[in-house]
């Protein structure tokens, strides 16, 4: 036994302001907030949702992990460190296939209901209903017959690996040995929702998050939604239920919307941000040579690439996708554009798993990807169609795409275009394989490589590619249930072979997490996942 002690879619706008709770004047200046223990801090862009079991990004994460608590939360310095969250205590079987977490008894919603273990099994129910529609949903396929359910081949919950024995005990029946399942429960797919308040507003199918406005959510994390206003700021209050309440020291967190880098830099500079989401790329020289305290570059789980819509010509031929991919020369794009440390990626899994270290499946070679354009019927670059590439509202992104034109352009004497669209626009566009090439990033949801490569099987919410490969599904699942550490990894390291071969992305380098952050924010560690509780920071003036 394992003890520790310690989318909102535009027709909900008017619905949203009506509802918003006066603030008294606006956010405060840094030195009012740091007196008043308020962070402020910049989100990168507005939240497509708030519900844990329809939002897919980490901007999203980043909001939802305030509101709501899982059976384990994040620890404030350690990545592979579990720390007890709903969960007090939990016992593994010796194959780690079976699990049992005791749920605290003063855990409680923020209406002051209990959280209770047939919680959990409602949210994961959900969750799986077809109905749902949830892009994460293969997440939760590791409990035995998660995936029958969610296919519609099983139609009585009660024989998905998960029970509430009572209110406090909750068991898991895994497909197979999953010693990293302690980590995977820290991602918001696993959080429960609070039952009465979804049936009351929306039902447990509705993706509209109705119930996710203020006034009516229900979380049981460490602070409540007070204040809402689109594109201007999330608001967050410090809970008077959470079962840690006294511990947590920060009164209110404001998250902001900025989308432009070079904005979000004069709102730090004018003291209206404690931390940033990103910086950008042609100050960071300065501010290492001039202003060393406030900026931080950090490592980070994480991969920023592009995906091929492999449904549309010519990105259906995986010599076009090839050549595409190996003309661009990403040392020349963190050497001269992202200027953060970045690492040029050679494959998808980043830096950062023992037992899986980078690999390196091919090599800028520009002349090679001529011959592979002319095998695919454009020599030269004669005859390309006009495609586009998608990204999301931000200076680096594009900053990038720009540096990958010209290369395209002078390498293969294709030409493509940008398109650029604010964040629910560019996910749901992705999500409908609406474009040709799109710029994306996959941040690590927890500490196994599995977590980069699963999201490439057929059918996955997050695949968003169209490819498939039934070889390549069946590595993965057989991944998951490998029986040895080492069956494991061997598994994984071949599918991530198969993964570049077939090409339906084009790596482009390893994150490095580069942004600003005043000295009075303390208990701010640097962390691979770049993921914190909250209760654990505080503010403090120099």
């Amino acid at each position: 036994m394992i003890t520790f002690r310690r989318f909102i879619p535009g027709l909900l706008i008017a619905a949203l302001v009506g509802l918003l709770t006066a603030c008294g004047g606006g956010p405060p200046n840094v030195a009012e907030a740091t007196e008043r223990g308020i962070l402020l801090k910049s989100n990168g862009t507005e939240p497509k949702t708030l519900d844990p079991q329809v939002a897919t990004g980490v901007p999203e994460n980043k909001i939802i992990s305030a509101l709501f608590e899982g059976l384990i939360n994040y620890h404030p310095t350690d990545d592979e460190t579990p720390e007890p969250g709903v969960a007090e205590r939990w016992e593994m079987s010796e194959d780690a296939t079976e699990w049992t977490f005791f749920l605290r008894a003063d855990a409680r919603w923020s209406n002051g209901d209990p959280v209770t273990a047939h919680d959990f099994v409602y949210s994961y129910e959900r969750m799986l209903s077809p109905g749902l529609g949830a892009e994460y949903v293969k997440m939760l396929y590791q409990m035995e017959n998660a995936e029958a359910f969610n296919r519609g081949d099983l139609s009585d919950f009660s024989e998905v690996g998960v029970q509430a024995s009572d209110d406090r005990t909750l068991h898991f029946r895994l497909v197979g040995p999953t010693p990293f399942f302690l980590t995977m429960l820290q991602h918001y797919s696993w959080f429960p929702v609070h039952p009465p308040t979804i049936e009351r507003w929306d039902g447990r199918y509705d993706r509209s998050g109705q119930w996710t406005l203020p006034g009516r959510i229900v979380g049981n994390g460490p602070f409540v939604l007070e204040e809402w206003r689109p594109n201007q700021y999330i608001r967050v209050t410090r809970s008077p239920t959470y079962w840690d309440h006294d511990f947590v020291r920060l009164n209110e967190i404001y998250f902001f919307p900025v989308e432009d880098i070079n904005a979000e830099m004069r709102m730090f500079d004018s003291g209206r941000l404690h931390v940033t989401n990103s910086v950008p790329a042609n100050d960071i020289p300065s501010l290492r040579a001039n202003r060393p305290d406030v900026l931080r570059i950090e490592p980070y789980l994480g991969t920023y690439f592009y995906r091929f819509n492999t449904t549309r010509p010519p990105f259906d031929d995986p010599r076009v996708r090839r050549a595409l991919t190996i003309a661009i020369d990403r040392r020349a794009i963190v050497e001269r554009v992202t200027l953060g440390g970045e690492i040029p990626a050679y494959g998808f899994v980043p830096p950062g798993f023992a037992d899986h270290p980078p690999g390196q499946f091919f090599e800028h070679d520009p002349e090679r990807a001529r011959e592979l354009l002319a095998e695919a019927g454009f020599p030269g670059g004669r005859g390309f169609p006009r495609k586009f590439i998608l990204f999301n509202t931000h200076e680096n992104h594009r900053k990038i795409a720009e540096a990958i034109v010209a290369m395209w352009n002078t390498e293969l004497g294709i030409s493509m275009q940008l398109e650029n669209k604010e964040w629910r626009v560019y996910l749901e566009d992705q999500v409908q394989l609406n474009f040709d090439v799109s710029r994306a990033g996959w941040i690590g949801d927890y500490m196994d490589p599995i977590t980069f490569l699963e999201m490439w099987t057929t059918g996955n919410g997050n695949n968003n590619t169209g490819w498939s490969n039934p070889e390549y599904d069946a590595l993965i699942a057989q991944a998951f249930r490998s029986r040895t550490q080492e069956e494991h990894n061997a598994t994984l390291r071949a599918a991530e072979a198969l993964l570049m071969e077939d090409l339906p992305i084009a790596p482009i380098y390893y994150y490095w997490r580069v942004y600003l952050i005043r000295p009075e924010v303390r208990n701010w560690y640097p962390k691979l996942t770049d993921n914190r509780p909250y209760k654990y920071l505080y503010l403090q003036a120099n």
